[in-house]
């Protein structure tokens, strides 16, 4: 998250609110489709062999439209490919950041 969360802490210039979603995103004050949507992309990143349609229903209740719900499903899945090839490959790229 080091390497994320220095962008988000970019665009968001809110200390405070980077370290909460680092420490536990559910404690951060969010509103309340953000939170749906990060309790879609925890679980499909920690246990995707649980997911349901009543996790895409979820967010389609909280105002995302299909698309949006395609969107996130695929940037959830990009990043934890990446994040696999660099740990797999031993790369490290936060000391770019610092």
């Amino acid at each position: 998250m080091t390497h994320h969360g220095e962008s988000l802490r970019r665009l968001t210039d809110d200390d405070a609110l980077v370290s909460q979603l680092k420490e536990d995103y559910t404690q951060a004050p969010l509103r309340a489709s953000d939170r749906t949507m990060l309790d879609y992309v925890a679980k499909l990143t920690e246990s995707p062999s649980t997911m349901a349609e009543a996790d895409v229903e979820a967010l389609r209740e909280a105002g995302f439209s299909d698309r949006a719900v395609l969107d996130v499903a695929q940037i959830t899945a990009y990043f934890a490919f990446v994040t696999r090839l660099a740990d797999g490959l031993g790369v490290t790229l936060e000391d770019y950041w610092r």
